[in-house]
This record gives C-alpha cells, structure tokens and sequence, in this order.
C-alpha cells in the first residue's frame, strides 16, 4: 500500500462476452485439456502522449455516489467512462542553464541513448489474505483496495507489448523497473512480474483454482500466455518498499508471515500508528476470488462478523529483500539477474551499476534508496534513505564516473527533495545521513545529468538546480514516472540526445499501454477512471519535456562524435 500517495485506481469488468485474444490458439480435446495458451492483444495504433491523451469523462452533477467496492454499479452510474484527446508536446526546459542561454540555433544533433521506465505496477494477489482491503474498499486509501486489483497482470502485459511495438519503430536499449512489483511482498506477485517479462504462461490465481465465468479468456482468473519483452532489450530492476515491507508501510512480522500462507484473515490495528501494527482491532478482508467482481468478504470490526476461511497457498509467503532479489535470477530474459549480482544480493545489497552502451561514455547507477528493516522509520517505511555504506558506495561510483569521463544517471525508487524531512514520502530523518548533506554532495559531480524514480505515482520533473550559478553543470534533472496502477496507468520513454551546441536533451514522454477494446487492459483502464472520480482524486497528470543540460567543457569535447545522427 503507497501510503506515500493518496492516488487510487479502479476498473470497469466487462460485462458480458469474452476477451478477445490472439490467434496463438487454444484448443480442447475430449478432456478438455488447454494444448496452447493464447496471447492477449492491443490496440493496433501505438501512440504516445504527444500524439494523443486519455481524459477522464465528467460526472454530471447530481451523479449518484457509490462505494470503491461496488463495481457492479459502475456502469449503472456512469463511472468509468473516457475519451481520447489532443496530444502534448514537449515543454523545452531550460532550468539548469546559464540564464543567458537561448535555443533559437540549437538542433538535436544525435541520439545517445534511448530507454524506457516502468514503476509501481504493485501486482497484487487478490485473494491474499494479508492485506489491508479493510482500510479502502469504503474509501480512504486507495492503494488499500481498488478494482485494478483483478487485472494488474493484464495491465503489464499490455506495457510491454507497447514496448516492443514502439522498439519497431525507434530501437529501445534498456528497460528499467522502478521498483514496487509486487504490492505485498508476495513470492508469487513477484514470480508474475517476472513471467510477463519473459513471457511465460501466467496464472493470476492463488489458494484454489477459481473461475467465476465458466470457460477461458473471460475473467480475470483465467489463464493466459504472457507476449515476454523484446529479447532485443535488456531490461533492469531497482527496489522498491513495497517489494520487502508487508504492504509497503512495515517489515512483516512472524503473524503476517504466518497469515500469508495460511487460511484466517488478517487483523490489525490502525497502522499508522505506532502501536496499530499489533493490535488486533479490524479483520482486513479478502477478496472472493470466486465472484465476477471480486466481492469482498470477511472485512470490518473483529467480533462483528465471522470472517470465512480463506484456501491456504506456500506460494504466498512473504520475501526478504535477499530472497526478493534471488528470484531475478530465475529468468529466460536478459540479462540473468537484470543487474543484481549474486554475491550482492546473497547479502541483501540492492545496488550496482551497468552501461548500456559500449559507444557511448554512460553509466547508470541502481541505487537503493528504500528503508532497511532495522531503521528507526516511526509509523511507516515509506521514506527515502541511505546508511552508511550505500551513501559510501554511491559516492565511490560517482568519484568513478567522473574520473573516467562518463555521464551518469542514478535509477532509484524514492525521489529526494520533493518533501520535508519525515513526510510520508520524504527523508528518513532517522538516516545517518542529512537529506541536504546528500544533495550538497550530488551537486559536485558536473557528470550527473539525471535521477530517476518512481513511488510517488506522479509524473513530476523537477530541475535540482547547482548551488553555483557559475558552474551550471553541477546541477541535475529528476524525473519521476507514475505508477502502472493507477490512472492513468503509464510509463515512460527517454531519450538522451546530443545537441549542435554539446548540450545534451533529455526527451522524456509519457505513454498510454495501447490496449485492446473489449480487453481485461482495457477494463482496468476504465476501472481506474472509476477510482479517480469516486475516490475524488486528481490523476497523475502527463507531462513531457525536453530538460537541456549543460556540460563541464570535458564532456563536451569527449561526445562530440557520440551517437547515432538524427534528421529530424
């Protein structure tokens, strides 16, 4: 649950009919046995933001109000509703240039680098009977429950596709993973991240094989062949909280762990108080896996209800960051481990470096910047921060990059200086390390252009600009992507370009999933639209742009036969 951001989304099922899937075929014998696994298409026309957006329809006034968990009315009522509208441009930002600096004669010259990021999808084992259901299906927080809850597989499925057909048209390098693929720590949430990517055959079900529309390919619980990325495209994976903390807020403790596996609803407290964690005040609830909707069962005040009995599955026990890690070793995609080696990850240490390309002087750091689980966090593990030998290891690879001439980007989960220390999505203010005293540091390497993260499900780009407004180059770009669950349910294309002038671009566009009418993608889509409107909730709203960099003389000189020429 991102308690960090109070954005939701729910979906809008399909009501009748069946989802349309791809010719890769399925067939029954005399037994009724599946011979191939069908895939599950996308729209044919794959556009950015720039060429066209998805805008939330308006309730009219006077529209009857529902509940999260009443999907069945979303129809009914005129929840859930969209259309498409004009494209956005890129907004050409200047911020970290000398104020002098004009564009008026400046072209991009050649492209460096061209890579994509994802963040926040939060698989979601509907029918764990560990999460906090109880805390959203009413209102409140929409990361505690929403429709999207049934579909987020269907949802990564449909990103991916979209990736590679935009890889058809201008070849991709990298992919990057912002973290919080799983929503609760689950083993399985995490093993079906990984089977989209390497397209295998998914199972989005748990505990009992449910299948509450008689037959295949038309509910959420039914089996379906993953398409798997381009195998052109290496792709890579940071850490998120969600993807170590029960529900992204606590370590989970040996009840949790126990629940996860077994078959009684979860009951706790307030859990964003201190002592919430280990009461036992509210039965969480679970979703009925059995129900067209997913109907909630076993959700309210503990003795006020006789929560059902939930079927057991190991397969939903609770990860350590180490066991987490191992698992991206467990891949027919590249490259084995997406960037995590195994002596490192045998220790729990999330953060290592790669360079995509052997013609171009770029690094790209992975750092973790999640809590550890013996951090003196307060109420929630939510924040930003770094102990002692993360900060010394990043700094040891900054000192690296610029002594070797290279440009850097740091890939995170959590972005810094977008809040107070202590806030929800803020600086551990128990880190040994002063959030001013990191950027104060950041901001003496002229080589770093870029930091990357997700978390807050925004589509924010904020200019970290240098202290010294005689150094220009010391200051860096934040771009933040938002989330694959929410609406609207995005990620994000980059790509670094080289310009007449040895500045650099950094050309960042949002983009929809392209999904199919009539597809689970789709449904998810509309279920999201529903959660903005009943939950009240402002969407991530798109935003592109073009961030220019200045560089330190060096680095001008050392790109300026770098890249692939652009004629546009």
């Amino acid at each position: 649950m991102n308690v960090s951001c109070k954005r939701k989304s729910l979906c809008f099922l399909l009501l009748t009919g069946s989802l349309l899937c791809s010719s890769a075929g399925y067939s029954k014998s005399g037994t009724s046995q599946k011979t191939e696994l069908k895939k599950c298409p996308i729209a044919s026309d794959v556009l950015t933001t720039r060429q066209r957006t998805i805008i939330m329809d308006t309730l009219p006034s006077g529209t009857k109000k529902i509940f999260p968990y009443e999907i069945s009315k979303y129809r009914k009522y005129g929840y859930g509703t969209w259309h498409y509208g004009p494209g956005i441009e890129s907004i050409k930002r200047f911020d970290l240039m000398p104020s002098a600096y004009s564009d008026a004669s400046v072209n991009n010259r050649a492209r460096l680098l061209s890579f994509f990021t994802i963040t926040d999808i939060h698989i979601t084992d509907k029918e764990s009977p560990a999460q906090a259901i109880y805390f959203g299906y009413n209102g409140g927080i929409i990361s505690a429950y929403s429709g999207i809850m049934l579909y987020t597989t269907h949802v990564l499925d449909a990103t991916i596709q979209t990736v590679n057909a935009l890889h058809k048209v201008t070849p991709i390098d990298f992919g990057i993973s912002l973290g919080d693929n799983c929503n609760n720590t689950q083993y399985n949430e995490l093993r079906w991240f990984i089977d989209v990517l390497d397209g295998k055959k998914i199972n989005p079900d748990s505990g009992l094989k449910d299948d509450p529309i008689p037959g295949p390919y038309n509910d959420y619980q039914d089996e379906y062949k993953a398409a798997g990325l381009d195998k052109a495209i290496p792709w890579y994976q940071a850490i998120g909280n969600h993807d170590h903390f029960w529900m992204g807020v606590k370590p989970p403790n040996d009840y949790i762990r126990k629940t996860m596996t077994g078959n009684t609803i979860l009951e706790m407290g307030n859990i964003f108080t201190p002592e919430g964690y280990n009461r036992r005040d509210f039965s969480m609830g679970d979703l009925d896996g059995r129900t067209r909707y997913g109907n909630i069962v076993g959700a309210g005040k503990v003795g006020s209800l006789n929560p059902p009995k939930i079927a057991a599955d190991p397969n939903r026990r609770s990860l350590s960051s180490v066991e987490w890690m191992s698992e991206f070793f467990t891949t027919t995609s590249n490259p084995a481990g997406h960037g995590f080696n195994k002596a490192d990850a045998a220790r729990g240490f999330g953060c290592y470096t790669f360079e995509p390309k052997s013609s171009v002087p770029l690094r790209v750091i992975v750092l973790d910047d999640t809590q550890r689980n013996d951090d003196p966090a307060g109420d929630i593990y939510g924040h930003s921060s770094l102990d002692k030998e993360r900060f010394e290891w990043l700094v040891k690879e900054l000192d690296k990059g610029e002594a070797e001439g290279k440009l850097m980007i740091i890939a995170a989960h959590i972005p810094i200086g977008i809040a107070p220390a202590g806030d929800e999505v803020g600086w551990n203010p128990h880190a040994p390390l002063t959030e001013e005293a990191f950027l104060a540091k950041l901001h003496t390497y002229p080589n770093l252009i870029l930091w990357i993260a997700g978390h807050r499900h925004l589509n924010t780009v904020t200019a970290m600009k240098s202290p010294d407004p005689k150094r220009p180059e010391l200051g860096f770009w934040q771009v933040e992507t938002a989330s694959l669950r929410e609406f609207p349910q995005q990620f994000r294309t980059f790509e670094i370009v080289r310009n007449s002038d040895n500045t650099v671009s950094i050309i960042t566009t949002n983009v929809d999933p392209a999904v199919k009418k009539g597809s689970f993608a789709a449904t998810s889509r509309s279920y999201a639209v529903a959660a903005q409107q009943i939950f009240n909730l402002p969407p991530a709203a798109s935003y592109n742009a073009e961030l220019f960099k200045q560089l330190s003389p060096e680095m001008q000189a050392k790109l300026q036969n770098c890249g692939t020429a652009l004629t546009r």
